[in-house]
């Protein structure tokens, strides 16, 4: 057997919360070289290996050992208590666009960046919750035309490869470097993804930057997937939510609703644009939860959000995510295959449907598959959330034990 160092996390930042890492309890019959030290630094145990013939210990000594060893750990999976940014500010991307960003937790933590969905979204504090704001340097950003970013709903160079070099641009802004494998310190930085396709084709394109992914419904914009939402397979679901966006559209125009809707979201009259916005955004609103959500669906209300939402949304549905082929980030996946990486994925996810998610596992095995019995689509949902934080601590473990 070789020595080793085991650290085990005994300091929690909340009271509320379990601890991040649950040690299994320690055993009265092991020796006193297996015990936790008493100079634990940082509120950490350290577990010494024996430094003497491991059978001169005892057989119950060795089981209980091995027992010990042998247990999995325990992640805290519930939301870390909101905190306010530390810094925030507006980055100049083009002659056009100007995004938003913030950061929030330990600014000598680890750098996580937050992608939020739609495209069109826009971030909200909720977001920050996810992640231990004691380890992480924690980054939102609107992208562009989203949130609060300008100009608003804005679809003017807005394609994912101006998203994927804003990423970068952002990075180089925060002076946060060029990932060094598996290093953690106060200098040596390190970029990695909460996000899906544009986390996905970022990380393709610049894997040196990218220490790890967590994904969450997954949506590689392929055909397939956008007939099953906008041409009336998520309806059959749905078929009350589905009424209200189909009926906006005459008959002769329902061969394909989001040509359809895109000519509408961009109309000059800006009242059909803005009812347009309404219908559409209330349409996923209604599908994104397994339990409907009402305050969910009061978001399709909101003039400001839904007019971002839907306008983006249908802009990047409309080409397809201004990606080169119908498979593009599954014809990727050996660019990141190295990358540390979890899926979580709701199995009644009717926006984003769980084939999606299989197809991504079948083609990238060594990314971890995390399927949510009872969720839908949306992380606010407790099994996705919890899943989420769960990913995050399980990073962090793995980065304070040196990457190991």
């Amino acid at each position: 057997m070789r020595s080793a160092s085991l650290l085990l996390s005994t300091r929690t930042s909340h009271s509320c919360l379990p601890h991040p890492i649950v040690a299994p309890p320690i055993s009265p019959s092991l020796p006193r070289l297996f015990r936790p030290s008493p100079n634990s630094l940082s509120g950490r145990y350290k577990l010494h290996a024996c430094h003497k013939n491991l059978f001169s210990c005892g057989a119950h000594q060795v089981t209980a050992l091995m027992d010990l060893l042998n247990q999995p750990l325990e992640f805290n999976r519930n939301l870390y208590s909101h905190v306010e940014p530390y810094s925030s500010g507006f980055l100049k991307v083009s002659k056009i666009h100007t995004l938003y960003w913030e950061q929030s937790g330990n600014p000598h933590g680890h750098p996580v960046v937050f992608l939020h969905g739609g495209p069109g979204s826009g971030t909200s504090p909720s977001n920050r919750r996810f992640f231990d704001p004691e380890f992480y340097r924690i980054i939102l950003f609107d992208q562009r035309g989203s949130g609060r970013s300008t100009p608003h709903a804005c679809l003017e160079e807005n394609t994912t490869w101006d998203l994927v070099d804003d990423i970068e641009k952002l990075r180089e802004h925060l002076e946060i470097p060029e990932w060094q494998p598996f290093t953690v310190s106060d200098n040596a930085g390190v970029w990695w993804f909460m996000g899906k396709h544009l986390g996905l084709v970022y990380s393709q394109l610049h894997p040196e930057k990218v220490t790890g992914i967590i994904l969450r419904g997954i949506f590689m914009l392929r055909k397939k997937e956008l007939d099953w939402f906008y041409e009336g397979g998520a309806a059959a679901i749905f078929p009350d939510a589905w009424e209200p966006f189909r009926d906006f559209i005459p008959e002769e125009e329902r061969d394909n609703f989001i040509v359809a809707y895109n000519k509408r979201l961009n109309s000059a009259d800006m009242d059909v644009q803005a009812k347009a916005a309404k219908i559409w955004t209330t349409w996923e609103m209604m599908t994104a939860n397994l339990i409907q959500s009402e305050e969910n669906i009061k978001r399709g209300e909101d003039d400001t959000f839904s007019l971002a939402f839907a306008r983006i949304e249908n802009h990047y549905f409309l080409n397809k995510g201004f990606l080169p082929s119908n498979s593009y980030i599954l014809e990727n996946v050996d660019k990141i295959r190295h990358i540390k990486a979890v899926i979580v994925q709701g199995r009644y996810d009717v926006c984003c449907p769980m084939m999606s998610a299989w197809d991504l596992h079948k083609a990238w095995p060594e990314a971890e598959f995390k399927v949510v019995a009872d969720a839908g689509h949306s992380a606010s949902e407790v099994g996705i959330a919890a899943e989420l934080v769960a990913a995050n601590e399980k990073f962090k473990y793995v980065l304070s034990n040196g990457g190991a």
